[in-house]
């Protein structure tokens, strides 16, 4: 049965094993069916996001290397060989249905530093109104561990909030989510639709991988994650359903859909998800319950602990007397001027650091409070 559907902008993420052969040469029929699609999207209205993988495996198959490198410097050497490449291969392919493609390459920084992440969305947002269609990879040229997204599945997901994406659907060698692993058991069933991802959800998540790739589905999960709280659908699809793209579009059931869940604002969500923590903090019992059942502030009364070197406006953790992180938020002071204030009454701030400064060290609206346990999983 047809879903129906009011998709206006659709990104699109093509995994690594999807777009080269076997012997890592780049599959252009598979890019071809791409622009294709992409042609029938732009025709009926709808604005197409490309992010895609590929570029080190490209770049492994053009600089005849026939194992993914350990070594950082030529997996980047891969990486700018094989980026070059596979944006010749998508502008031949774009030519032959008149479409014109913008290439972007980003690292983690774009999007925790608001201010670059704000020059991102504006080229974004230009791109669409010129009818360019964006083609996005990570810099993995210049990506160091410190500023790396890590996987396609996780930029894109990163993507969908920034170009307000009504759907991101990633494509893959898998059909979607089972109940199972499918390889292992033949009884396994396609969970088709999702209304909430939940720890039931994440039982049935592994940590493989295919061998060219990043990804697995774990980090597909973690994309849904990302796009549904930010009010976008999310599907998985098989590969081999390229060519049916728009028809996927227009709500024909393949693989497995993951709706919309919009429950955290924006800011909620860039704190959550788009910023690298630099350190942590650890709150007392008393000041844990008070943050679980409602929205306060933390004051330096209810801080027992402090770790890591950070200054003034940095994303750090929040952790209860047991080591868990049940929270992130802005702080108002360094680690060297919590680490003088904590324990102490807010108006005691001022003679011990000997000027006036905010009496929250996070303020309750830079504050988040996973309401998720599993949003855990995306402190880094």
């Amino acid at each position: 049965m047809k879903r129906q559907t009011n998709y206006k902008k659709v990104i699109i993420k093509i995994g690594s094993s999807s777009l080269v052969n076997d012997d890592l040469s780049i599959n252009q029929p598979v890019l071809i069916l791409i622009m294709q699609a992409f042609k029938k999207l732009s025709d009926e209205g709808i604005q197409p996001c490309l992010v895609t993988s590929g570029a080190i495996a490209v770049g492994m198959h053009d600089l005849q290397i026939s194992e993914k490198p350990k070594n950082m410097g030529l997996k980047q050497a891969c990486a700018a060989v094989g980026q070059a490449k596979l944006m010749e291969y998508y502008n031949k392919c774009a030519s032959i249905y008149g479409l014109t493609l913008g290439q972007i390459l980003v690292n983690h920084d774009d999007f925790q530093i608001r201010k670059r992440m704000t020059h991102l969305s504006d080229t974004l947002d230009n791109m669409f109104k010129k009818g360019i269609i964006p083609v996005i990879n990570e810099n993995d040229a210049l990506s160091v561990d410190e500023i790396k997204v890590g996987d396609n599945d996780t930029l894109a997901g990163l993507i969908a909030p920034m170009i307000g994406a009504d759907l991101l659907i990633l494509f893959s060698d898998i059909d979607g989510l089972y109940d199972a692993d499918p390889k292992k058991n033949p009884d396994a069933k396609l969970i088709e639709e999702v209304d909430r991802i939940d720890q039931n959800i994440l039982k049935f998540v592994g940590d493989t991988s295919s061998g060219v790739g990043t990804g697995g589905m774990k980090t597909k999960i973690d994309a849904a994650v990302i796009c549904t709280t930010a009010g976008s659908d999310m599907m998985i699809c098989n590969s081999a359903e390229i060519g049916n793209l728009a028809e996927i579009v227009a709500g024909e059931r393949k693989g497995t859909l993951f709706k919309r869940s919009k429950g955290i604002n924006s800011r909620e969500h860039w704190i959550i998800f788009k910023t690298n923590s630099s350190g942590e903090i650890t709150v007392d019992d008393g000041l844990k319950t008070a943050l679980l059942s409602k929205k306060v502030s933390i004051l330096p009364s209810g801080i027992k602990k402090v770790e890591g070197t950070f200054g003034k406006g940095s994303v750090v953790e929040v952790k209860d007397g047991e080591g868990k992180t049940i929270g992130k938020g802005i702080s108002a002071y360094s680690d060297f001027e919590i680490d003088k204030i904590m324990g102490k009454k807010s108006d005691e701030i001022s003679s011990i650091l000997g000027y006036e400064g905010k009496s929250e060290v996070i303020h309750a609206n830079d504050l988040v409070i996973f309401k998720e346990e599993f949003y855990g999983r995306f402190v880094k």
